[in-house]
């Protein structure tokens, strides 16, 4: 068996991965990130990403500075309400229903923004999302519900900025390369992995290890025996090669298990899309609008509230709603006014939609009771309240007498052409994962850290409960790869 050596190995290449390298390189180490998928599938679930961090700033002259792209925003045009590092706390409490990880939540929050700021002097490029996070009020384009920064190019460009950046500085990647298991030193403290790759098994030794391989989303096995019955049949939105692994083993090893294990991130996703996350369409595929509209399964009912909160804290639970409805689909649905807001993902080429001139013939042509469609809809239209309609706040424009209630943006589904997507549940992370101090250690069972192992990233549990932020993912990636880089490269040096 051959081997090689490093002072910090990586597992994973997405952008937790990446950051920790990137942490690591800067202490001095050489520093190998191992990938599981070949070059051309490189990226994990980042690849497929909108590329959205949430942190926080004061207002929209606090995150030009980290801006590359302003299009045709300006603080004379537009308007971006203070987040602060309260707004983002008491959200990872609320959408959790206050089980997030107090420790763990505070790194989180208090690095956001200097951590967006280190990506940045590494070569990720920022914008602002201008197109699908701003509506027009009173003549200014006001930014809305905290998801306010993305990278240019998206996940796709996220990551070939994270590979261009590894590869200028002298970081190793190497792809094809399966974590099979861990390296042991003479006293316990684990000293590399061992890789199963095309030309046989290696061990890449590291004086310290960095998991950042992603969960157990895309193992149909593990999402039925973790999340419950019915699991194994949603999509995957993102990496075929997240199969939970390198996290099992972590497991085996002594480490502990922390956070939500029966919970998901999981979206609305195109009916008709595969199995696994496309490469090309990535996060286009999503189907976020539903907050302007209403929701239905087959039966012709709706079975949420659809706008109880903004999208940006929603969008992440809806996926599991409906995959308990019968079949595991729904429709959304829209008439020419609420189709006025739809995000721009709903117009890309290849979408599957249907649209009438009447409810009756759209459920015909959706499969679904027409007369149960149409009850539905004017049991909806009968409890909408004649308030103002404003997106950019939660309004309260809401309906009454009716179950279940739309709390807010509810308007009457009157006026055609209507026009229904049909979708189904794509699962984007697991939650359940690694328990790890603010250092990124990972932790033993007695809350010691196992030594040489670090984690960051999706395999990570703790922060998340049946719900989240949307862009609090990546930017627990970097927060944390960051400061599992850096626990690394000195744990080597001590070695």
């Amino acid at each position: 068996m051959t081997s090689e050596s490093y002072d910090v190995v990586v597992v994973g290449a997405g952008n937790a991965a990446f950051s920790a390298a990137h942490a690591a390189r800067e202490e001095g180490s050489t520093v190998c990130v191992l990938e599981k998928a070949p070059e051309a599938e490189l990226g994990g679930n980042s690849y497929f990403t909108l590329g959205s961090f949430r942190t926080t700033y004061d207002g929209l002259a606090d995150v030009m500075c980290i801006v590359d792209d302003p299009g045709d925003v300006s603080t004379d045009t537009h308007e971006l309400p203070s987040y602060t590092k309260d707004d983002f706390a008491a959200d990872m409490r609320r959408v959790t229903k206050g089980r997030t990880d107090e420790q763990l939540t505070r790194v989180l929050v208090e690095n956001s923004f200097t951590t967006l700021q280190w990506l940045h002097r590494h070569g990720i490029k920022f914008k602002l999302q201008s197109d699908n996070q701003v509506f027009e009020v009173n003549g200014k384009k006001r930014f809305w519900g905290g998801g306010t920064i993305a990278v240019v190019g998206g996940g796709i460009g996220l990551i070939e900025q994270h590979l261009s950046a590894a590869k200028n500085s002298g970081i190793v990647v190497k792809t094809e390369h399966r974590m099979v298991g861990f390296q042991q030193g003479p006293t316990g403290e684990v000293s590399g992995v061992v890789c199963q790759t095309p030309s046989g098994q290696k061990v890449i030794e590291g004086k310290s290890v960095v998991l950042a391989s992603g969960g157990f989303e895309a193992d149909a096995r593990l999402r039925a025996t973790y999340l419950g019955p019915g699991w194994e049949t949603a999509r995957v939105r993102g990496s075929r090669y997240n199969t939970g692994e390198a996290l099992m083993a972590a497991l085996d090893y002594g480490a502990q298990s922390f956070g939500n294990w029966s919970g998901a991130h999981a979206v609305a996703w195109d009916k008709n899309a595969g199995v696994f996350g496309n490469r090309v369409l990535t996060n286009k595929l999503q189907r976020h609008s539903y907050p302007f509209g209403i929701m239905v399964n087959t039966d012709g009912r709706r079975f949420i509230d659809e706008a109880s909160d903004f999208r940006n804290y929603t969008y992440a639970m809806v996926g599991a709603a409906i995959l308990r409805q019968p079949g595991g689909v729904a429709f959304q649905i829209f008439d020419k006014q609420g189709s006025g807001m739809l995000r721009t993902d709903y117009g890309h080429e290849g979408i599957t939609r249907v649209t009438a001139d009447s409810i009756k013939d759209l459920a015909e042509k959706m499969e679904v009771d027409p007369d149960a469609l149409c009850a539905t809809i004017d049991e909806f239209n009968a409890g909408v309240q004649e308030t103002p309609f404003d997106p950019t706040v939660l309004d309260g424009k809401r309906t009454v007498g009716v179950n279940p209630p739309k709390s807010n943006w509810a308007r009457k589904i009157i006026e055609p052409p209507f026009i229904a997507f049909p979708t189904v549940c794509a699962i984007t992370f697991t939650y359940g994962g690694l328990r790890v101090d603010t250092d990124a250690r990972v932790l033993d069972q007695r809350d010691q850290p196992v030594p040489g192992l670090h984690a960051a990233g999706e395999v990570v549990g703790g922060l998340f409960y049946e719900n989240y932020p949307g862009g609090s993912g990546l930017m627990s990636g970097a927060v944390f790869g960051y400061r599992a880089g850096k626990s690394a490269a000195a744990y080597s040096k001590s070695r």
